[in-house]
C-alpha cells in the first residue's frame, strides 16, 4: 500500500512539475510574441512615416508643376482664366497640407522674417513669377528635410505660398 502511496506521489508531482513547466513556457512564448508583435509595429510605423515623408515629397513636385503652369499661363494670357483659378486652388490644398505635414500653423500668426525682409509683388505678373520662385524654395527646403526634420524656412517659404495663391484668387 505504502508503494502505491509513493508511486501516486510521484505521478502528481510529476504532473504538477510539468504543468508549472507549461506555464513557464507559455509565459516565454508570451513574452517572445509580444516582443515581435511591438518590432511589426514599429516596422509598419517607421515605413507608414517614410511613405507619408515620400508622399509630401511629391505633394512638393506636384506644386511646383502648378505653379510654373500658372505662371506660364499668365504670361500668355495675361489674364486669370477659371481653369487658372482652378489650379490656384489645388496649389493651396497641396501646400495647405504640405504646411500641415510639417507641423506648421495658420500663417496669420507670427512674423514671417522672410516675407518682410524681401519685396512685396505689386502686379500680377510679379506674383506669379515670385509664386514660382517661393514654391521652387519651399521644395528645395522640403528636399533637404528628412522624415525626422522640421523646417522653419519650409514652414516659412509655405505660408508665403498660401498668401500668394490667396492673393492671386481675390485678385480676380
Amino acid at each position: 500500500m505504502s508503494i502505491i502511496i509513493i508511486s501516486a506521489g510521484t505521478v502528481v508531482f510529476g504532473q504538477t512539475d510539468a504543468s508549472m513547466r507549461s506555464s513557464s513556457d507559455r509565459r516565454k512564448s508570451n513574452e517572445h510574441e509580444t516582443k515581435t508583435v511591438v518590432e511589426m509595429l514599429t516596422k509598419q510605423r517607421l515605413l507608414k512615416e517614410k511613405k507619408d515623408h515620400e508622399e509630401m515629397l511629391k505633394r512638393g513636385e506636384d506644386a511646383l508643376t502648378l505653379s510654373k503652369l500658372l505662371e506660364e499661363a499668365f504670361e500668355k494670357n495675361q489674364d486669370i482664366s477659371e481653369p487658372d483659378k482652378q489650379k490656384l486652388a489645388a496649389l493651396e490644398k497641396l501646400v495647405t497640407k504640405i504646411r500641415k505635414e510639417l507641423g506648421g500653423d495658420d500663417d496669420g500668426e507670427g512674423v514671417d522674417l522672410a516675407a518682410v525682409t524681401e519685396s512685396k509683388p505689386s502686379t500680377l505678373k510679379e506674383a506669379f513669377t515670385y509664386l514660382q520662385t517661393t514654391t521652387v524654395k519651399l521644395v528645395d527646403e522640403l528636399k533637404k528635410t528628412s522624415r525626422f526634420s522640421i523646417s522653419v524656412v519650409a514652414i516659412q517659404s509655405s505660408n508665403t505660398v498660401l498668401k500668394l495663391v490667396r492673393f492671386l484668387r481675390l485678385r480676380q
